[in-house]
C-alpha cells in the first residue's frame, strides 16, 4: 500500500485543549500550514473521555481558543455555582472544539486533521482502524500537545489490588446506576472526588451513605476570587492584592499559607485537617458546604486492597461489605510532571507558562514561536509555571508565575498581545480602570508596592525547602 505524504509547517500532536489553541494562534497570526494527529475520533482531547457530568472549574471565559468564545457571557442563577459566571458542561466543551476545527480550522484550507490516528515518531502516522499510514515532512515544528499526559478515571487503571466481585467503577458510570447499594465509597481527594461527592448528593444519596477516602486534604481557591469581569474586580483583584500581601508579610511558610485562608484566597474542606495537597482546583462557598455534609471520611493513606468484607490501607484496615459501591476518582489529571525546556530545536513541548492555565499558555508559547528568533529568547519568555501536586509546591508555581509577569511586562508587544487576548482574564480588567475609581488604583498600587517582597520572600521559602 502507499503512504500517503505531507509536507506542512507544524505538525501537532494531540487534537486537546492545548493542541487547538496553540493552532489556532499559528492560523490566526500566520500564514503557516499545519496538520493536527489525535486517537480519538473527535478534537477535544480527554474531554472525550470525561465523564458526563463534568464541567469547568474555571470560568468558561478563560477556555478554549483564542479567537472563538466558549462562554455564554452571563452569570448562573441557578445551583452551586450561583451568581458566578458560567462553567462549561463537558458536552458543550465538546461541541465547541468541533466547531472550532470544522468552521474555523478547515475552511482555512492551511489545516489537516487526521482523526483516529496515531503519531509514530519520524514524521510517521498510523490509522488506528485499517493499516494507512502516512509521512508528514515538518518544515518548522513538531509540538508535542500531549507532553503532560491528561488522565481521567474512565481510561486509567487503578494501582490498588482489587478482589473478584467488589463493585468498582469510573467516575464515568455513575449515572447508570440504578440500584441502591449499602454504601458509596469515592476513592480520591482531588477534583474528581469532589465532583463524585456532590453529584451524588445532587442525586438524593444521604451524606451518610458516603465514605470518602481522602489520603490528602487539599487547599482550593475560593472560584468567586477567580471572575474576569469588571463587576468582580474588588473580589478578583483584590485576592490577588491579599495573596501578594500575605506572602510579603509572612514569615514561615506555614503562617503564609494561614494568612492565604484567612484572607479568602484558599479555602479547605476541613478546617482541623492541614491539607497537604494543591492542585489549583477551585470551589464555590456553596460546594464546600455540600462537601461538609459527608462526615465519613477515611484519613489512612491510599488503598492498597479492596476485597468483598475488607479495605486494605496503608495505615490498617476497614470492614466492608460485598454490596458496597467503590467510584474510582485516584487518577492523577497530570500523568506526566516532568518538565523540560518548552523549545528545543526542531521539536516544541507544550507546558504552562501561567498559573493552572493551560490554553492560555499554549497560546502565547505559539505567539512566542512566531514572533521571536531563537530557543533561548523563547524559552526565557516562557519559563515554565510547574502545575502543583503537594501544598508547597505552590511556592514554586507562583514564584516562576510572578517572574513570567515581570518579564512580559518588560517588553511592549507581549503587554499588547496579553491585552487583547480573551484568555488573559486580568489585563483588561486592570486596563478598564479609571483615574477616579479611587479604591481600585489603591489596590493595585498596594499589589505592586508587595511585588518585590513577595517574590524574595517565595525565592527564600523555596531555597530552605531544596
Amino acid at each position: 500500500m502507499s503512504v500517503e505524504t505531507y509536507e506542512v509547517d507544524y505538525l501537532i500532536i494531540g487534537a486537546g485543549a492545548m493542541g487547538m489553541a496553540f493552532a489556532d494562534t499559528i492560523l490566526t497570526e500566520s500564514d503557516k500550514t499545519v496538520l493536527i494527529v489525535d486517537m480519538h475520533h473527535r478534537p477535544g482531547g480527554h474531554w472525550n473521555d470525561a465523564y458526563p457530568f463534568v464541567t469547568l472549574h474555571q470560568p468558561s471565559a478563560y477556555y478554549g481558543v483564542s479567537s472563538k468564545e466558549l462562554s455564554k457571557g452571563r452569570k448562573d442563577e441557578t445551583g452551586l455555582n450561583k451568581g458566578l459566571q458560567d462553567l462549561a458542561t463537558g458536552p458543550e466543551i465538546m461541541a465547541y472544539f468541533d466547531e472550532v476545527m470544522r468552521y474555523q480550522f478547515l475552511p482555512t484550507g492551511r489545516v489537516t486533521y487526521l482523526s483516529m490516528c496515531k503519531y509514530e515518531g519520524e514524521g510517521k502516522i498510523s490509522a488506528l482502524m485499517s493499516d494507512k499510514t502516512y509521512q508528514v515532512k515538518v518544515r518548522e515544528k513538531t509540538v508535542d500537545a500531549t507532553w503532560l499526559k491528561t488522565t481521567v478515571p474512565s481510561t486509567h487503571t487503578p494501582s490498588f489490588e482489587i478482589a473478584e466481585g467488589v463493585k468498582l467503577i469510573p467516575l464515568n458510570d455513575l449515572p447508570k446506576v440504578t440500584q441502591q447499594p449499602s454504601n458509596y465509597v469515592v476513592v480520591g481527594g482531588g477534583k474528581t472526588g469532589i465532583d463524585a461527592v456532590i453529584w451524588l448528593l445532587e442525586n438524593h444519596v444521604d451524606p451518610d451513605m458516603i465514605r470518602w477516602v481522602r489520603p490528602r486534604d487539599a487547599w482550593l481557591m475560593d472560584r468567586a476570587n477567580t471572575q474576569p469581569s469588571d463587576e468582580f474586580f474588588m473580589a478578583t483583584m483584590g485576592a490577588q492584592a491579599a495573596q501578594m500581601q500575605a506572602i510579603a508579610e509572612s514569615e514561615s511558610v506555614t503562617d503564609l499559607f494561614d494568612r492565604l485562608e484567612a484572607s479568602g484566597v484558599f479555602v479547605r474542606i476541613d478546617k482541623s485537617i492541614r491539607p497537604q495537597m494543591m492542585h489549583g482546583a477551585t470551589i464555590s462557598q456553596a460546594e464546600l458546604e455540600e462537601l461538609r455534609r459527608v462526615k465519613d471520611v477515611i484519613r489512612m493513606g491510599r488503598i492498597k486492597r479492596i476485597g468483598l468484607d475488607e479495605i486494605i490501607l496503608d495505615e490498617g484496615a476497614l470492614n466492608t461489605t460485598p454490596d458496597t459501591l467503590y467510584v474510582d476518582c485516584s487518577a492523577c489529571a497530570v500523568g506526566n510532571m516532568e518538565e523540560r525546556p518548552i523549545f528545543e530545536g526542531d521539536t516544541l513541548y507544550l507546558q504552562t507558562v501561567r498559573v493552572v492555565q493551560p490554553v492560555f499558555s499554549a497560546a502565547f508559547i505559539a505567539h512566542i514561536d512566531l514572533t521571536r528568533d531563537n530557543d533561548e529568547e523563547k524559552n526565557r519568555l516562557c519559563q515554565i509555571v510547574p502545575l502543583p501536586n503537594h501544598d508547597t509546591d505552590w511556592l514554586r508555581m507562583q514564584a516562576a508565575f510572578m517572574m513570567n509577569q515581570y518579564t512580559w511586562s518588560q517588553e511592549k508587544d507581549l503587554r499588547d498581545w496579553t491585552l487583547n487576548n480573551r484568555l488573559d482574564g486580568y489585563s483588561r480588567m486592570v486596563a478598564n480602570v479609571k483615574p477616579e475609581e479611587t479604591e481600585k488604583v489603591a489596590l493595585l498600587k498596594s499589589m505592586r508596592a508587595n511585588s518585590m517582597a513577595a517574590v524574595l520572600k517565595l525565592q527564600n521559602y523555596i531555597a530552605e525547602l531544596a
